[in-house]
Protein backbone atom coordinates (compact mmCIF):
# COMPACT_ATOMS: atom_id res chain seq x y z
CA UNK A 1 0.00 0.00 0.00
CA UNK A 2 2.54 2.03 0.68
CA UNK A 3 4.53 1.82 -2.16
CA UNK A 4 1.57 2.23 -4.27
CA UNK A 5 0.75 6.03 -2.65
CA UNK A 6 4.94 6.42 -3.23
CA UNK A 7 4.28 5.45 -7.11
CA UNK A 8 1.07 7.20 -7.18
CA UNK A 9 2.87 10.49 -5.65
CA UNK A 10 6.31 10.39 -7.61
CA UNK A 11 5.13 9.69 -10.84
CA UNK A 12 7.64 6.79 -10.69
CA UNK A 13 8.01 3.05 -11.33
CA UNK A 14 8.04 0.31 -8.52
CA UNK A 15 11.22 -0.95 -9.78
CA UNK A 16 12.79 3.18 -9.62
CA UNK A 17 11.56 3.75 -6.32
CA UNK A 18 12.93 0.35 -5.05
CA UNK A 19 16.41 1.48 -7.10
CA UNK A 20 15.91 4.72 -5.11
CA UNK A 21 16.05 3.47 -1.70
CA UNK A 22 18.79 0.91 -2.53
CA UNK A 23 21.13 3.87 -3.31
CA UNK A 24 20.09 5.79 -0.41
CA UNK A 25 20.80 2.96 2.09
CA UNK A 26 24.20 2.69 0.46
CA UNK A 27 24.78 6.40 1.28
CA UNK A 28 24.51 5.26 4.91
CA UNK A 29 26.83 2.70 4.91
CA UNK A 30 30.40 3.69 6.12
CA UNK A 31 32.72 3.10 2.59
CA UNK A 32 35.87 0.75 3.37
CA UNK A 33 38.34 3.84 2.40
CA UNK A 34 36.36 5.08 6.00
CA UNK A 35 36.89 1.70 7.43
CA UNK A 36 40.21 1.31 6.52
CA UNK A 37 41.40 5.08 7.99
CA UNK A 38 39.64 4.14 11.24
CA UNK A 39 41.15 0.88 11.14
CA UNK A 40 45.22 1.87 10.78
CA UNK A 41 44.41 4.71 13.31
CA UNK A 42 43.72 2.31 16.07
CA UNK A 43 46.86 0.24 15.20
CA UNK A 44 49.34 2.50 15.55
CA UNK A 45 47.70 3.94 18.70
CA UNK A 46 47.43 0.04 20.14
CA UNK A 47 51.15 -0.62 18.76
CA UNK A 48 52.36 2.79 20.15
CA UNK A 49 50.60 1.97 23.61
CA UNK A 50 51.81 -1.68 23.55
CA UNK A 51 55.52 -0.41 23.08
CA UNK A 52 55.10 2.06 25.82
CA UNK A 53 53.76 -0.22 28.43
CA UNK A 54 56.26 -2.80 27.84
CA UNK A 55 58.91 0.04 28.48
CA UNK A 56 56.95 0.89 31.95
CA UNK A 57 56.98 -2.93 33.16
CA UNK A 58 60.56 -3.31 32.13
CA UNK A 59 62.04 0.00 33.26
CA UNK A 60 59.16 1.31 35.60
CA UNK A 61 59.29 5.22 36.35
CA UNK A 62 56.55 6.81 37.83
CA UNK A 63 56.91 9.88 35.88
CA UNK A 64 56.50 7.49 32.64
CA UNK A 65 54.02 5.36 34.17
CA UNK A 66 51.65 8.70 34.61
CA UNK A 67 52.12 9.65 30.65
CA UNK A 68 50.98 5.91 29.69
CA UNK A 69 47.90 6.47 31.97
CA UNK A 70 47.10 9.49 30.23
CA UNK A 71 47.51 7.95 27.02
CA UNK A 72 44.97 5.13 27.32
CA UNK A 73 42.86 7.04 29.37
CA UNK A 74 42.85 10.10 26.53
CA UNK A 75 42.15 7.11 23.64
CA UNK A 76 39.23 5.09 25.82
CA UNK A 77 37.38 8.63 26.51
CA UNK A 78 37.88 9.67 23.05
CA UNK A 79 36.33 6.41 22.06
CA UNK A 80 33.30 7.24 24.47
CA UNK A 81 32.81 10.32 22.73
CA UNK A 82 33.26 9.35 19.25
CA UNK A 83 31.07 5.53 19.32
CA UNK A 84 27.97 7.60 18.28
CA UNK A 85 29.79 8.58 14.99
CA UNK A 86 32.29 6.25 14.10
CA UNK A 87 31.31 2.73 12.06
CA UNK A 88 28.71 1.27 14.51
CA UNK A 89 29.31 -2.63 15.15
CA UNK A 90 26.92 -5.40 16.06
CA UNK A 91 28.76 -5.44 19.70
CA UNK A 92 27.71 -1.59 19.93
CA UNK A 93 26.22 -1.92 23.62
CA UNK A 94 29.31 -4.28 24.49
CA UNK A 95 31.45 -1.73 23.59
CA UNK A 96 29.95 1.22 25.46
CA UNK A 97 30.03 -0.80 28.51
CA UNK A 98 33.93 -1.71 28.02
CA UNK A 99 34.62 1.94 27.27
CA UNK A 100 33.18 2.35 31.02
CA UNK A 101 34.60 -0.28 32.72
CA UNK A 102 38.49 0.80 31.12
CA UNK A 103 37.93 3.93 32.11
CA UNK A 104 36.40 3.38 35.90
CA UNK A 105 39.37 0.97 35.90
CA UNK A 106 42.28 3.31 34.71
CA UNK A 107 41.00 6.02 37.09
CA UNK A 108 40.60 4.18 40.38
CA UNK A 109 43.96 1.56 39.32
CA UNK A 110 45.89 5.28 39.25
CA UNK A 111 44.19 6.38 42.41
CA UNK A 112 44.43 3.39 44.34
CA UNK A 113 48.22 2.96 43.23
CA UNK A 114 47.19 -0.15 41.67
CA UNK A 115 49.76 1.22 38.47
CA UNK A 116 51.55 -2.23 38.13
CA UNK A 117 48.10 -4.42 38.13
CA UNK A 118 47.22 -1.69 35.81
CA UNK A 119 49.52 -1.68 33.28
CA UNK A 120 49.93 -5.49 32.79
CA UNK A 121 45.87 -5.38 31.91
CA UNK A 122 46.04 -3.17 29.41
CA UNK A 123 49.31 -4.98 27.95
CA UNK A 124 47.43 -7.80 27.28
CA UNK A 125 44.37 -6.13 25.79
CA UNK A 126 46.48 -4.04 23.63
CA UNK A 127 48.45 -7.44 22.60
CA UNK A 128 45.46 -8.56 21.14
CA UNK A 129 43.65 -5.90 19.60
CA UNK A 130 47.38 -4.82 17.62
CA UNK A 131 46.57 -8.08 15.39
CA UNK A 132 42.53 -7.05 15.29
CA UNK A 133 43.50 -3.61 13.37
CA UNK A 134 45.73 -5.12 11.35
CA UNK A 135 43.37 -8.04 10.37
CA UNK A 136 40.55 -5.42 9.87
CA UNK A 137 43.00 -2.94 7.49
CA UNK A 138 43.97 -6.11 5.15
CA UNK A 139 40.14 -7.05 5.09
CA UNK A 140 39.29 -3.39 3.54
CA UNK A 141 42.32 -3.16 1.18
CA UNK A 142 41.38 -5.36 -1.74
CA UNK A 143 43.81 -8.27 -2.91
CA UNK A 144 45.09 -9.08 0.75
CA UNK A 145 42.60 -11.70 1.52
CA UNK A 146 45.44 -14.38 2.47
CA UNK A 147 46.79 -11.98 4.78
CA UNK A 148 43.58 -11.18 6.81
CA UNK A 149 42.77 -14.86 7.02
CA UNK A 150 46.28 -15.05 8.66
CA UNK A 151 46.05 -12.41 10.79
CA UNK A 152 42.78 -13.29 12.06
CA UNK A 153 43.98 -16.63 13.13
CA UNK A 154 47.06 -15.31 14.66
CA UNK A 155 44.57 -12.99 16.36
CA UNK A 156 41.97 -15.87 17.76
CA UNK A 157 45.02 -17.70 19.14
CA UNK A 158 46.12 -14.63 20.80
CA UNK A 159 42.95 -13.21 22.09
CA UNK A 160 42.39 -16.81 23.63
CA UNK A 161 45.32 -17.21 25.43
CA UNK A 162 45.65 -13.44 27.05
CA UNK A 163 42.07 -12.75 27.47
CA UNK A 164 40.78 -16.06 28.62
CA UNK A 165 43.52 -17.81 30.16
CA UNK A 166 46.09 -15.38 31.15
CA UNK A 167 43.26 -12.44 32.12
CA UNK A 168 41.81 -14.65 34.64
CA UNK A 169 44.51 -16.92 35.78
CA UNK A 170 47.22 -14.45 36.12
CA UNK A 171 45.21 -10.93 36.56
CA UNK A 172 41.89 -11.75 38.68
CA UNK A 173 44.05 -14.57 40.52
CA UNK A 174 46.13 -11.83 41.86
CA UNK A 175 43.72 -9.11 42.59
CA UNK A 176 40.97 -11.30 44.53
CA UNK A 177 43.03 -13.55 46.10
CA UNK A 178 46.94 -13.37 46.39
CA UNK A 179 46.31 -9.57 47.56
CA UNK A 180 44.06 -10.64 50.89
CA UNK A 181 47.35 -11.82 52.07
CA UNK A 182 48.68 -8.41 51.57
CA UNK A 183 45.54 -6.67 53.15
CA UNK A 184 41.88 -6.64 54.61
CA UNK A 185 39.32 -5.92 51.71
CA UNK A 186 38.03 -2.54 51.55
CA UNK A 187 35.44 -0.50 49.14
CA UNK A 188 38.05 -0.15 46.49
CA UNK A 189 38.75 -3.68 46.91
CA UNK A 190 35.01 -5.12 45.75
CA UNK A 191 34.62 -2.19 42.93
CA UNK A 192 38.43 -2.87 41.42
CA UNK A 193 37.20 -7.11 41.09
CA UNK A 194 34.07 -6.45 39.83
CA UNK A 195 35.11 -3.88 36.82
CA UNK A 196 37.96 -6.40 36.23
CA UNK A 197 34.65 -9.16 36.15
CA UNK A 198 32.74 -7.21 33.80
CA UNK A 199 35.76 -7.39 31.60
CA UNK A 200 35.88 -10.63 31.99
CA UNK A 201 32.52 -11.54 30.80
CA UNK A 202 32.80 -9.20 27.71
CA UNK A 203 36.03 -11.29 27.19
CA UNK A 204 33.77 -14.70 27.21
CA UNK A 205 31.24 -12.37 25.18
CA UNK A 206 33.76 -11.69 21.98
CA UNK A 207 35.54 -14.99 22.59
CA UNK A 208 32.11 -16.74 21.22
CA UNK A 209 31.63 -14.51 18.60
CA UNK A 210 35.57 -15.30 17.38
CA UNK A 211 34.85 -18.82 17.66
CA UNK A 212 31.59 -18.51 15.79
CA UNK A 213 33.91 -16.58 12.90
CA UNK A 214 36.41 -18.93 12.73
CA UNK A 215 34.17 -21.97 12.48
CA UNK A 216 32.65 -20.54 9.97
CA UNK A 217 36.07 -19.59 8.40
CA UNK A 218 37.30 -22.98 8.58
CA UNK A 219 34.64 -25.20 8.20
CA UNK A 220 32.27 -23.29 5.75
CA UNK A 221 34.83 -21.36 3.86
CA UNK A 222 33.11 -18.21 4.99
Amino acid sequence: REMVRLMVDCGRTQRQIQRWFRLRRNQDRPSNAKKFGEAAWRFCFYLIAFLAGLACVIDPMERAHYWYYMLELGFYCSLLMRISVDVKRKDFREQVIHHFATIFLLSFSYCANYIRIGTLVMLLHDSSDILLESAKMFNYGSGWRRACDALFIVFAAVFLVTRLVLFPSRIIYTTMVLSMELFQPFAGYYFFNVMLLVLQALHVFWAYLILRMAYKFIFLGK
